[in-house]
């Protein structure tokens, strides 16, 4: 068994990984979201959208979808996924869009990419700029102190002659604001198995913490991690689905610098 790094792209693997993930009920969830909470456009941009699966569910329901990503080589595989669509490489830290969105997304807990807290206030007030008023902003999370460091999720996947099993999991440290996603890949066929370990740095927030992060430009709407029914966050769950609306313009004060989140 060798412990080298299996992969130095995962954009050839990523959909393979995720092959278990439902879109379309991530997807379809989150529309009924923006039917209930937001302003009747369909203008939707998808951040951190890998190779475009969540577009192409918008697409087919009738928005005027488009993502961005950092990884050039999935953003290609999105452009082949959705041809109709605009695709751009950028920061989800400090990202521009040419024309206000009446909806943006943020699916597969992507938003704790953000690796700190001023770049999550960076995203933030990204997405808030590039909303039309009661535009949404919507996004799944995780707690950071209801996180279990021994909880892994698994599943395999055969394909040709291998098997893929992938394992992923969070890690918090009890402070500070990093956690880690851990993540490994293991193949398998019959003349060896191979081990891909990784580990990506997160940004580590409490619910409440995000909430008071994004309450000075957004309504906020907490649900609970239930993508076949809107349930209101209980919460005591350490994962929920925000739900956010604009309501107001930035407060621009006397250094220039805007107050929003």
């Amino acid at each position: 068994m060798s412990f080298n790094a299996l992969y130095t792209d995962l954009s050839g693997y990523y959909d393979v990984m995720c092959e278990d993930i439902d879109y379309r009920a991530q997807s379809n969830a989150v529309q009924r979201l923006h039917q209930i909470f937001g302003n009747g456009g369909n203008l939707h941009l998808d951040v951190a959208c890998g190779t475009g699966p969540h577009v192409r569910h918008f697409i087919d329901n009738g928005y005027v979808s488009s993502g961005l990503d950092i990884n050039q080589p999935m953003l290609d595989i999105a452009a082949t996924r959705c041809p109709e669509a605009q695709f751009t490489c950028q920061d989800m830290g400090n990202f521009q869009v040419s024309d206000p969105q009446d909806l943006i997304t943020c699916f597969l807990y992507s938003i704790h990419y953000s690796d700190g807290i001023e770049k999550l206030k960076a995203c933030i007030e990204s997405a808030h700029s590039a909303l039309m008023s009661g535009g949404v902003f919507c996004f799944n999370a995780v707690d950071k102190d209801k996180i279990d460091n021994n909880l892994f999720v698994s599943h395999t996947v055969k394909k040709a002659d291998n098997a893929f099993t992938f394992r992923s999991g969070w890690h918090y440290s009890g402070c500070g604001e990093k956690q880690a996603l851990k993540l490994s890949i293991a193949k398998t066929n019959a003349c060896d198995t191979q081990v891909w370990n990784d580990e990506h740095p997160m940004v580590a927030v409490s619910f409440a913490e995000l909430i008071t992060l994004l309450e000075p430009c957004f309504e906020v709407h907490v649900f609970e991690h239930n993508f076949e029914a809107i349930t209101p966050w209980n919460t005591t769950s350490g994962n929920a689905i925000f739900a956010c609306v604009k309501i107001q313009p930035p407060t621009v004060v006397a250094t220039g610098q805007s107050t929003c989140c």
